[in-house]
């Protein structure tokens, strides 16, 4: 699916533990938050038609490229929503219509003295990761079909195979479904440019209101292996997200299973 029209935003710290573990706590200790457990904000990974480094689309399907200098990368196990975006005549966002879902990998470099999520979060072609099927959403809310789904990543280092990603069940997000939604639209209309967060309303009048947005939901708590260990060039990669009623958390291609598979270069 080509999403080089769509604009790919990500939210941060929508899973227990995950920012403490990333070590990056300290970028968000002045964003306050309406519950303790809310997300912190939501930031920009793909903006189309922008002249800055986030224009350039950086999704990629087999290939994980690191940065060419010495960089700290972790995989971030995601799912990834494609939403159908609603303005009103004020070109305010009224409305986000899930549409469908994958795996996503938001490889997130660990970058001492970054002012924004985004200069952590693009540093060029196959900079991040989806996966190679997507699942129609039949009703964003309980009782539809992501009820069913649980997400689990690995790592494979000199043959030897790695939990990455603790694995988990979707509605195990701090925010999801119609909460996730309601939150999404007041950040795209709301957020203000400040700390590590961006004005995400300026950013879509720039990509001339769009008309659909990907939204990465936000990374899993890691396991050990990945909360210790960065990525290398020669690490294979995995983001899987299962049927817990069908599937198996592992690498056999089912109807119901998406997986990423990346080679890290």
């Amino acid at each position: 699916m080509d999403l080089k029209n769509v604009i790919g935003l990500g939210v941060a710290g929508n899973f227990a533990h995950h920012l403490e573990q990333a070590g990056e706590l300290k970028d968000f200790e002045n964003v306050v938050t309406e519950e303790p457990d809310a997300p912190k904000g939501i930031f920009p990974f793909y903006l189309p038609g922008s002249d800055t480094f986030l224009g350039i689309y950086s999704i990629g399907t087999t290939e994980l490229h690191l940065p060419t200098y010495e960089a700290n990368a972790q995989l971030e196990p995601e799912i990834a929503i494609l939403f159908n975006i609603v303005y009103d005549d004020q070109k305010s966002v009224i409305d986000l219509i899930a549409e469908k879902f994958t795996t996503f990998d938001d490889c997130t470099i660990r970058k001492e003295g970054a002012k924004k999520i985004s200069e952590k979060k693009s540093w060029g072609i196959n900079s991040k990761g989806i996966g190679n099927k997507w699942i129609a959403i039949d009703k964003f809310e309980e009782g539809g079909v992501m009820d069913e789904y649980r997400l689990c990543s690995f790592a494979l280092r000199d043959g030897v195979l790695h939990p990455y990603g603790v694995d988990a069940p979707l509605p195990g997000y701090s925010y999801f479904y119609g909460k996730l939604t309601k939150w999404l639209i007041d950040k795209m209309n709301h957020q203000e440019d400040f700390g590590p967060l961006e004005d995400i309303a300026a950013h879509l009048k720039t990509c001339k209101y769009p008309e659909q947005v990907l939204v990465s939901i936000g990374a899993t708590a890691y396991a050990e292996f990945g909360e210790t260990n960065y990525l290398q060039a020669g690490d294979e990669v995995y983001v899987i997200a299962y049927h817990q009623g069908k599937d198996k958390p592992d690498f056999e291609e089912s109807p119901t299973k998406i997986i990423l598979h990346q080679k890290v270069q």
